[in-house]
């Protein structure tokens, strides 16, 4: 059994560290300090554990979250005897940290992406599931391990933010199961509602709306998109924190949407694309365009400035007839 496999592997492991994907969100950061939960708890053992981006402050409540070092503090030239990737949909999701990856004695690979190749020696991939954290919870039951309140909070928040408050599609019997479980090992889910949902500053309303206020619409109302300037980011004192988190789902909320997605300028050539959807498989967009997720929900980055990153994300759903 492949869970077995993992717990053989961190038993005999002396050194282990976590890595959370690029431009970190609620799952991979909850898995990731959830499983350093679960670990230390049940075999007694300290991991490292890595970001490659800023960690977003509505986040910065997660137990054990004052433990993760950026990538640029950790010896690029170390061996560890396991690495552990969490909600990494393809290796170069983890950039820096993808030396230390090759590295390894020993590779996992814990996600939920269907895009996912299945990339390291040991994969336990779950495309059914709403989150990693939603996996992990899954693996706790089959090895029998304990889950702590602290471990509990980290998992929770994994599969609330995955599930945008378990009302996307993703929601399954066992989501809200899991959920329950964790609720009954001690999670408070109207406060951690409160820290993931209701914190959001001034500055990151306002630029929101800005954004939304100049959205775009094509294909009769069916296709809806903004892009992100940095020099909007900074009109808006943004430093550093993901202002954009949730502007895709806002766009898809509008009636006549059928694909949204945002368009964020990383730098001069480079830009970020989130996608959603209700009913189109938006993964085989973001495929074609180097990156990857899933049916209603996926992302990439592309080689290209904002406007010609549009025109190649209309030209791939006009060509796929998706709307």
């Amino acid at each position: 059994m492949v869970v077995n496999q993992l717990d053989f592997s961190i038993k005999n492991s002396k050194n282990i560290l976590l890595v959370s994907h690029i431009n970190p969100d609620g799952d991979t950061l909850g898995s990731m300090c959830g499983l350093h939960s679960l670990i230390l708890d049940n075999y007694k053992k300290q991991c490292d554990m890595t970001a490659v981006s800023q960690i977003p402050n509505v986040y910065k409540f997660l137990p054990y979250i004052d433990k993760v070092k950026h990538i640029s503090d950790i010896d690029s030239s170390r061996e560890y005897d396991l690495v552990i990737n969490l909600d990494v949909a393809a290796p170069d999701r983890c950039v820096e940290a993808q030396v230390l990856f090759n590295k390894a004695k020993e590779t996992i690979n814990i996600d939920h992406h269907k895009t996912n190749p299945n990339y390291a020696k040991l994969n336990i991939v779950d495309p059914q599931a709403s989150a990693t954290s939603e996996v992990l919870v899954g693996i706790a039951q089959k090895l029998d391990w304990k889950i702590s309140q602290k471990s509990a909070i980290c998992l929770y928040v994994g599969i609330l933010t995955d599930t945008g408050s378990f009302k996307f599609s993703n929601t399954t019997s066992r989501t809200l199961e899991y959920a329950g479980k964790l609720l009954d090992a001690g999670v408070c889910a109207s406060d951690i509602y409160q820290k993931c949902y209701e914190t959001n500053s001034k500055d990151m309303v306002l630029f929101q709306s800005f954004c939304i206020n100049k959205a775009e619409f094509t294909n009769n109302d069916k296709i809806a998109y903004t892009i992100v300037y940095k020099k909007d980011l900074e009109k808006f004192n943004n430093n550093g924190e993901d202002f954009t988190d949730g502007l895709t789902e806002k766009l898809r909320a509008i009636a006549t949407t059928e694909i949204a997605f945002v368009v964020k300028e990383l730098n001069a050539g480079t830009s970020k694309v989130s996608m959603r959807s209700r009913t189109k498989d938006i993964a085989q967009i973001c495929t074609a365009l180097g990156g990857g997720g899933h049916t209603l929900a996926a992302g990439a980055l592309i080689k290209a400035t904002p406007q010609k990153a549009v025109k190649m994300i209309l030209n791939e759903i006009n060509n796929k007839n998706l709307c």
